[in-house]
C-alpha cells in the first residue's frame, strides 16, 4: 500500500499540468441563463477534464473492462461476493476513524462490531456474518468527513487513474491512505505486493461490479463525460445526506439499535 500515495501525487501532477492547458470559457454576463448553467454545472475545467476522461476511457477500454470481463467470466459470483467481502474488511479501519472524525458514534459502533464480527465468526471476512446479525455496512470516507466539517466541494475534477472527483475528495483520497493502518507497517517486497494485490483486486472488482451499467451509459448516452458528472455527485451527495441524517442516538456499540427511519 506505500506504493499508492504515488498515483494520488502522479494524478495532481498531470493536472496541475493540465490546468494550464485551458479552461471552460465563462458566458458573458448578459446571457443569464448561461451563466446559471456554467455554475450549476461548476466544471470550469471542463477541456481538461475531458481529455483526461478519454485518456481514462481508453485505459478501461484496453486493460480494466477486458480485465474485468475475465474476472467476472473465470470467478464464480459467490468467489467474487467473498472476495468483496475481505476486501471490505481491510478497509473497516479506515471508515471506523472516519465514522469517528463526522461524529457519528452510532456508525462508529456499528462499523466496529462489523470488524470484530467478521473478522472473527465470519473467518477473516470472507462472510458477512455482521449484516445478517444487525450491524449493516455504510459508505465512509475522509471525502464525506470533509463535507461534514463544512469544507466545500469545490470544481469537478476528472482525474487521471482515480476518475470523477473534487478538491475535497481528491484531499480526502490522500487522507485515507494515510489513515489505513497497512500503510504504516511492515516493509519489503511481500508488503508491496500485498498492497498491489489488494489495490488490483478492488479495481478489477469494482470495475466488474459495474460492467453492465457503464456499458449502458457509455451505448445511449448522448455525452458520457456529462452523465458520470452527474451521477458521481448525485451519489457523493447521497452519502453525505445519508450521513448527516444518522443521529441515532449515543449506545455502547456492543448494543444494537435500529436504524432512524
Amino acid at each position: 500500500m506505500r506504493a499508492l500515495p504515488h498515483l494520488s501525487l502522479l494524478a495532481a501532477v498531470i493536472l496541475s499540468g493540465g490546468l494550464l492547458a485551458g479552461c471552460a470559457q465563462k458566458p458573458p454576463a448578459d446571457d443569464p441563463e448561461a451563466v446559471a448553467e456554467f455554475n450549476e454545472t461548476n466544471d470550469p475545467l471542463e477541456p481538461t477534464n475531458r481529455v483526461f476522461y478519454a485518456v481514462n476511457n481508453g485505459l478501461d477500454t484496453v486493460i480494466l473492462r477486458p480485465l474485468a470481463l475475465g474476472y467476472r467470466y473465470v470467478v464464480p459470483e459467490v468467489v467474487r461476493t467473498h472476495t468483496r467481502n475481505v476486501l471490505s474488511n481491510i478497509s473497516s479501519p479506515v471508515t471506523l476513524f472516519n465514522d469517528m472524525l463526522q461524529a457519528r458514534p452510532r456508525r462508529a459502533g456499528d462499523t466496529l462490531m462489523r470488524f470484530l464480527v467478521n473478522t472473527t465468526a465470519g473467518v477473516g471476512g470472507v462472510f458477512d456474518v455482521a449484516t445478517d446479525w444487525g450491524w449493516p455496512a455504510h459508505d465512509s470516507d475522509a471525502g464525506m468527513t470533509l463535507a461534514m466539517w463544512g469544507l466545500p466541494e469545490g470544481p469537478f475534477l476528472f482525474l487521471p487513474v482515480l476518475g470523477p472527483s473534487s478538491p475535497r475528495d481528491a484531499t480526502g483520497f490522500g487522507a485515507d491512505l494515510v489513515m489505513d493502518p497497512t500503510f504504516w507497517v511492515g516493509r519489503g517486497d511481500v508488503v508491496t505486493a500485498l498492497g498491489w494485490t489488494r489495490f488490483s483486486l478492488n479495481a478489477i472488482d469494482t470495475r466488474a461490479s459495474v460492467l453492465d451499467d457503464l456499458d449502458k451509459i457509455k451505448a445511449q448516452a448522448l455525452d458520457p463525460y456529462a452523465t458520470f458528472r452527474s451521477l458521481y455527485r448525485q451519489h457523493r451527495q447521497s452519502q453525505i445526506e445519508d450521513a448527516r441524517a444518522d443521529e441515532r442516538a449515543t449506545v455502547p456499540a456492543w448494543f444494537q439499535q435500529p436504524s432512524k427511519q
